[in-house]
């Protein structure tokens, strides 16, 4: 197959067999990228997969660059505002720094069970004070025997997520 391709421009780092690189498919139609052999395929998403992976590590390492520097200067902050959590705003050589130390709250969920049924026992609903939500993981769900899962399929949807392919090599 061969198709046009841009050019980096630099003639010391043609492009083999004029294919395209990565940094090339930001100027490609999607029909061009569909229309490339699997094997080109491969090794772009290769890239892409090993791109994405260096600017990860990139990014959390400045986040903990940035973390390490402000951190003493929000909590000081935070603790002049009397918070133990939440958004703080500090100024260094006129940049604002907005550090957010969100709230974690967990809920156990055995006490809420008999919260509520000493909430309905005394006559009112819990629904009033509590959200009250049932699921069923997947995984036991298709454990059931077929007339349990008959019981709940009518309480039950599915839908899909967005696709997602990954290419392999056959020698892999």
């Amino acid at each position: 197959m061969a198709l046009p391709f841009p050019s980096n421009g630099d003639p010391a780092m043609p492009h083999p067999d004029n294919a395209p690189r990565f940094d090339d498919l930001e100027g490609l139609a999607l029909g061009d990228i569909a229309a490339l052999p699997p094997e080109m395929l491969l090794d772009l998403q290769t890239t892409a997969l090993a791109e994405t992976a260096r600017v990860k590590r990139l990014r959390d390492r400045l986040e903990a660059g940035i973390a390490q520097r402000y951190e003493a200067a929000a909590a000081a902050e935070r603790a002049a505002q009397g918070k133990t959590s939440g958004t703080v705003r500090v100024e260094d050589e006129g940049v604002v720094i907005v550090a957010d130390l969100p709230k974690k709250v967990s809920w156990d969920q055995d006490r809420l069970a008999a919260m509520a049924e000493r909430i309905r026992a005394a006559g009112d609903d819990p629904t009033e004070y509590l959200e009250i939500a049932y699921r069923v993981p997947e995984r036991r769900f298709g454990a059931w025997p077929a007339a349990m899962r008959e019981g709940f399929a009518d309480a039950r949807s599915e839908t899909t997520g967005k696709p997602v392919f990954r290419l392999e090599s056959r020698d892999r």
